[in-house]
């Protein structure tokens, strides 16, 4: 009956996870609205900024709020916003209703990923809890792969991607359900614990977490950037329309899935840090091939390789956080979830950068200084034993 009540209690924790890809709907969603109110791409940019510019506001008094109300509740309201974001396109689409989507989509994703691993470590504990991150991952990336498609068959078949919102939003609704009727024990529960943000960021004065929390800012800067940019490379140097260079971003996150899913095999078994080394090796190779390339299959292997690279940098560095202060779980996940203010601040630079060069060469200069900090960081974990 124990084992039931896991089982159920992950399945309900995985859907939710799936939820949670729907904020990298904003990536093809960008173009398509560029597209619509012909908009350069300093201004288009303001949208996934717009999404990610919440984690700074929100994500330390999220881990308050769960201190206060709990890990599901907490989940479950990041849902509920989540289907509001959703129904906001359906009712008017226009320059600000998208914002004020898109707003919703950040506030909703938010509150989730803030909560959702601390829920889940509930149901998996110890050293799989990496791995089981890992797969939550993969599953997000299974919606986050589907966007881009569910949106270009939308347009070509139903005439409008804006279909994509009600599929996506069903789904969410039937998350909110499953999640609703399922029990999950918190650990600590009965203990009313109580946090400041001054101690929420005293946390930065500890070396492992100040670390940890700028390498999360350069995974999701590069996570957004690539979803945002790569259908802005393909239709610069090769001259294709955004319905064919679309289908770049589902090449990412298609990799991304294939890499989520392999880390959760490989995490189970073997070292997070030499896996580390290999993901950010891969990213290397992945910005220099995006520099230099102007073939649309040694673009795509670029892509994909930087798909398979920055797949399990956040489970990885996420984990490790937790489990170096499992006391303060909730602080250390709020505080590190913040940190994802980094898919802001990347796509601003690069829209300024591509429309002072001219070029998508500009915003490959912002990813470069992301994936060099994740070069820094894999040799200050092994030389430091950090993590």
């Amino acid at each position: 009956m124990k084992n039931k009540k896991i089982g159920l209690g992950l399945i309900s924790i995985m859907l939710a996870f799936f939820s949670m890809g729907f904020v990298d709907l904003v990536g093809i969603a960008t173009n398509y609205v560029k597209a619509d109110f012909n908009l350069t791409d300093t201004v288009a940019n303001l949208f996934p900024s717009m999404v990610f510019f919440w984690f700074l506001i929100f994500s330390i008094p999220t881990g308050m709020l769960m201190n206060k109300i709990g890990q599901r509740k907490t989940v479950l309201l990041s849902m509920l916003v989540t289907v509001a974001a959703l129904i906001v396109p359906l009712i008017n689409y226009s320059f600000a209703s998208m914002m004020i989507s898109f707003s919703l989509l950040g506030i909703g994703n938010t509150l989730m990923q803030v909560s959702i691993n601390p829920l889940l470590s509930n149901v998996v504990t110890g050293e799989k809890l990496a791995s089981s991150m890992t797969l939550g991952q993969f599953v997000k990336a299974i919606a986050s792969f589907s966007a881009p498609l569910i949106a270009a068959w939308a347009a070509a078949n139903l005439g409008d991607w804006k279909y994509l919102f009600p599929i996506f939003m069903i789904v969410a609704v039937l998350a909110v359900l499953l999640l609703g009727f399922t029990k999950i024990e918190e650990k600590d529960a009965d203990i009313k614990k109580t946090s400041t943000f001054a101690q929420c960021f005293a946390l930065l004065g500890d070396k492992v977490i100040l670390l940890s929390f700028f390498g999360i800012m350069c995974h999701v800067g590069i996570d957004v950037g690539v979803n945002v940019s790569a259908p802005k490379i393909i239709m610069e140097r090769l001259g294709l329309p955004l319905t064919e260079a679309g289908f770049a971003t589902s090449v990412y996150f298609l990799f991304r899935t294939i890499g989520s899913f392999t880390g959760a095999i490989v995490l189970a078994k073997y070292s997070s840090k030499k896996f580390f080394v290999i993901s950010v090796v891969l990213m290397v190779l992945s910005i220099i091939g995006l520099f230099v390339f102007h073939s649309l299959i040694l673009i795509y292997i670029s892509i994909a390789l930087v798909g398979l690279g920055n797949s399990n940098i956040f489970p990885i560095i996420l984990s490790k956080a937790m489990l170096y202060l499992p006391e303060k779980k909730n602080e250390v996940s709020g505080l590190m979830i913040m940190g994802l203010f980094g898919g802001t601040i990347f796509p601003l630079l690069m829209g300024v950068m591509s429309d002072a060069l001219s070029s998508q060469i500009g915003a490959l200069i912002i990813l470069s200084i992301g994936v060099i900090y994740l070069v820094f960081l894999s040799n200050k974990l092994q030389a430091d034993k950090v993590a």
